[in-house]
């Protein structure tokens, strides 16, 4: 049995989209999913299931999410050791882990605007795009940032974000390790 971890996006972000935490692991566990915890109100889900298909875990979690809370969030599956990777690979290990995010990229950008992503980045942020996400260090907190509210459309690709503080303690979850 594999261990997993489902981002869900835009849940309980600014009072929309409400799904309480205990009721997502329930739905989980209704899809089949096994040990399913989850880590704060917004949609972060480590769960263990023998399948091995993400789309068709995104799709069934999006489905029935849809079915119970009436809208159906964009879900993003990774296997635990995906998670770890990604945070491995964070270019800003020195970084405040809560100023530094990670955007979960649903594919490769193919051809991302990376001039108009650093015109809008302020002199203090500091970002580097892979394959499979954005990395972005933000002293000042992203919450009101030119850079993030055109993120999607400059890169071309839909995406959820999670701060690497987030990210550790859902690393926790499935029993990996962070780094120091």
């Amino acid at each position: 049995m594999a261990t997993w971890v489902a981002l869900l996006g835009s849940v309980n972000v600014g009072g929309n989209n409400k799904l309480a935490m205990k009721d997502l692991r329930a739905l989980l566990a209704t899809i089949g999913y096994e040990n399913v915890r989850t880590y704060i109100q917004s949609g972060n889900c480590v769960f263990e299931t023998p399948e091995a298909d993400t789309d068709a875990m995104a799709r069934a979690i999006a489905t029935t999410v849809g079915k119970s809370a009436g809208f159906e969030p964009s879900v993003y599956v990774y296997r635990d050791t995906e998670i770890a990777d990604i945070l491995r690979a964070n270019p800003f290990q020195d970084s405040d882990p809560k100023r530094t995010h990670v955007f979960f990229l649903a594919k490769k950008a193919a051809d991302p605007d990376l001039d108009a992503i650093e015109a809008l980045a302020a002199t203090n942020e500091k970002f580097r795009l892979t394959d499979r996400a954005f990395y972005l260090q933000a002293p000042d907190g992203v919450g009101r940032l030119k850079l993030v509210a055109k993120l999607g459309k400059r890169l071309g690709v839909a995406m959820t974000a999670r701060n690497v503080n987030t990210l550790g303690e859902i690393a926790k979850l499935c029993g990996e390790t962070t780094p120091d």
